[in-house]
C-alpha cells in the first residue's frame, strides 16, 4: 500500500487504524477519529495497549493475523479508549506493506465496525432479499388469479342475460361486483412492477403534493411539515415516491381518525450520513419520516406491517404499505416502522444518487 491510498481511507466511513510490527499506531483516519472520540495526533505514535482499553481477545486476533499471514475477523470484541465506555465492536485485521513510507516495513490494518452496525446491515439485506421474493410471490399469483376471474364475470354477465326473476339478477350482479373488486385488487398488485423512469425530483415539492391530497380527504387531522430546505433534489420517478408517501401518510390519517384526540401527522425531512442501502455505502442520503400520534401498529402485526394483505384496519387490503416498500426498495431505499401507543414512526432512507 502506497502513501497516496492512504488518502483513499480517509473518505471510508469504516473506522481504519494501522499500526507497525510494534502495534505503534502509525495511520487512523477520520472515522477512527469518530468512533473513538480521539483526535489522530492522540493515536498516532502510541501502542494499542497503550491508546486502548481492551480484553486479550483484540491481542490473540493480532497474533493470529501476524503469524498466519492472513485477514482474520473477531466479531465480538469490547474495546475503549481511558475515560470512555468500552465499544462492542468487530474488527477485521489484514496484514499489509507500506511503500514509499518506512520502507519494507509490514504492518496491520485494523477495520473497527460497531456490531450495531453490522446487525442492520445485515437486517436490511434480508428485508430486500425478502420484499423481492414477497413481489415475485404477488406477481404470479396475481397472474394467475386474473384470468379465471375474467372467466367468472363473463359467465355472471352470460347467466343474468338468460335470468327473468329480479332477485336472481341481483345475485349475478353481487357476483359481478365482486369480480370487479377483485380485478381492481389484482391490478393493485401488479402496478408497482414498472421499473422507475428517474429524473431531478424535488422531495419537498412530492410531499406538500401528497400533504395536500391527504388534507383534503382528512380535513380534521393536520399535517405539519418540518423540512431541511437544504436537501438536494435526487434523481427519482416522481409518481413512484408520491404514490409511496401518500400510501404511508394516508395509513397514518387512517389510524388517527375517529381514534384519537388531538391528531397529528408530521413530515420531517433530514440527511443522513454514512449509510448502507442496498448493499451499498452511501456517504450521504435522504432521510424521510412520517410521525403520528395515534393508538400504533398493533402488536401482533408489527413484524409483518410490510407483507402483503396484511392490515390493522378493519377492512383494509394491507397493499398499501407493500406498495410503498415496492417503490422505495425500487430506489434502492429502505422503509422501516418504530410503533408504540402515541407515537408511530415510518423511516425512509434514499440515495442521494438514486439515479441510474
Amino acid at each position: 500500500m502506497a502513501v497516496a491510498a492512504l488518502a483513499g481511507l480517509d473518505l471510508l466511513a469504516t473506522a481504519i487504524v494501522i499500526v507497525d510490527r510494534e502495534l505503534v499506531v502509525r495511520y487512523a483516519n477520520p472515522a477512527a477519529e469518530n468512533l473513538f472520540e480521539l483526535s489522530s495526533k492522540s493515536l498516532v505514535g502510541n501502542t494499542i495497549t497503550e491508546t486502548f482499553e481492551h480484553d486479550r481477545v483484540l491481542g490473540a486476533a493480532i497474533d493470529y493475523a501476524r503469524t498466519n499471514n492472513c485477514s482474520y475477523t473477531e466479531h465480538d470484541l469490547k474495546i475503549g479508549v481511558p475515560g470512555h465506555a468500552k465499544l462492542h465492536l468487530s474488527c477485521t485485521l489484514s496484514p499489509i506493506e507500506i511503500e514509499s513510507w518506512v520502507a519494507g516495513w509490514q504492518g496491520l490494518l485494523l477495520e473497527f465496525r460497531h456490531i450495531e452496525q453490522q446487525i442492520k446491515i445485515a437486517r436490511e439485506e434480508r428485508l430486500h432479499d425478502q420484499s423481492q421474493a414477497n413481489r415475485e410471490l404477488i406477481r404470479n399469483l396475481a397472474h394467475e388469479i386474473k384470468n379465471p376471474l375474467g372467466g367468472i364475470r363473463g359467465a355472471a354477465q352470460l347467466l343474468e342475460r338468460e335470468l327473468e326473476r329480479a332477485q336472481l339478477i341481483e345475485y349475478t350482479q353481487v357476483i359481478i361486483g365482486e369480480a370487479d373488486r377483485l380485478q381492481s385488487l389484482v391490478n393493485r398488485l401488479l402496478t408497482p412492477h414498472r421499473a422507475p423512469t428517474y429524473r431531478r425530483t424535488n422531495i419537498h415539492e412530492v410531499l406538500v403534493r401528497v400533504k395536500g391530497v391527504v388534507q383534503a380527504e382528512f380535513p380534521a387531522i393536520p399535517v405539519v411539515c418540518d423540512f431541511d430546505i437544504s436537501l438536494p433534489e435526487l434523481d427519482a420517478d416522481a409518481e413512484q415516491l408520491t404514490q409511496a408517501f401518500l400510501n404511508v401518510v394516508r395509513n397514518a390519517a387512517q389510524a388517527l381518525a375517529g381514534t384519537t384526540r388531538d391528531p397529528s401527522i408530521r413530515l420531517v425531512t433530514r440527511v443522513a450520513r454514512s449509510v448502507t442501502l442496498s448493499r451499498r455505502r452511501h456517504r450521504l442520503a435522504l432521510s424521510v419520516q412520517v410521525i403520528d400520534n395515534g393508538p400504533g401498529v398493533p402488536e401482533a402485526i408489527r413484524d409483518k406491517i410490510f407483507y402483503p394483505l396484511v392490515s390493522g384496519r378493519e377492512g383494509g387490503s394491507g397493499l398499501g404499505l407493500t406498495i410503498a416498500q415496492t417503490f422505495i426498495a425500487q430506489h434502492n431505499g429502505t422503509i422501516e416502522c418504530a410503533s408504540e401507543a402515541g407515537r408511530t414512526v415510518f423511516s425512509v432512507l434514499l440515495p442521494l444518487e438514486t439515479g441510474k
